[in-house]
């Protein structure tokens, strides 16, 4: 992906999961400091890796962040996200899971808060993925 352009900017995909507990309350991690977009709270995820699909990134990086496991056939894809930033443009595939293992821990010096939907507003979020609130609200 990293030869393609949009716009004249760079296509950054992005995978992202909407971790849902019993209680109908989603996972957000909040970027650490010394990141882009530090502070802010977001969808687990990252880096889609060459040769990976957006499943596998989701696998990889929610163990690799948060220690959860969970399986392909336990994602399911709900919505995406396509922003322009100052220096790429960010496509952002959402998948909801509800079927994972362990318990979520913060592994990258980020913060994890489990939030119902209808106070994501309250925690701000990347433009990207602040757009994809009313999606989780009208689903849970």
């Amino acid at each position: 992906m990293s030869d393609v352009t949009i716009a004249g900017k760079r296509l950054l995909l992005v995978a992202a999961c909407a971790l849902v507990d019993a209680d109908g309350r989603v996972l957000l991690a909040r970027r650490p400091e010394g990141k882009q977009l530090a502070g802010l709270w977001e969808f687990p995820g990252g880096k889609v890796e060459p040769g990976e699909t957006p499943e596998q990134c989701i696998i990889r990086e929610l163990h690799e962040e948060i220690g959860i496991e969970t399986d392909i056939p336990c994602l399911a894809p709900l919505t995406f996200a396509s922003h322009s930033y100052d220096d790429f443009h960010l496509l952002m595939p959402l998948f909801i899971c509800r079927r994972f293992r362990g318990i979520a821990q913060p592994r990258e010096g980020q913060a994890l808060k489990w939030v119902r939907p209808k106070q994501m507003r309250d925690y701000p979020m990347p433009p990207a993925d602040a757009p994809l609130i009313p999606f989780l609200i009208d689903l849970l």
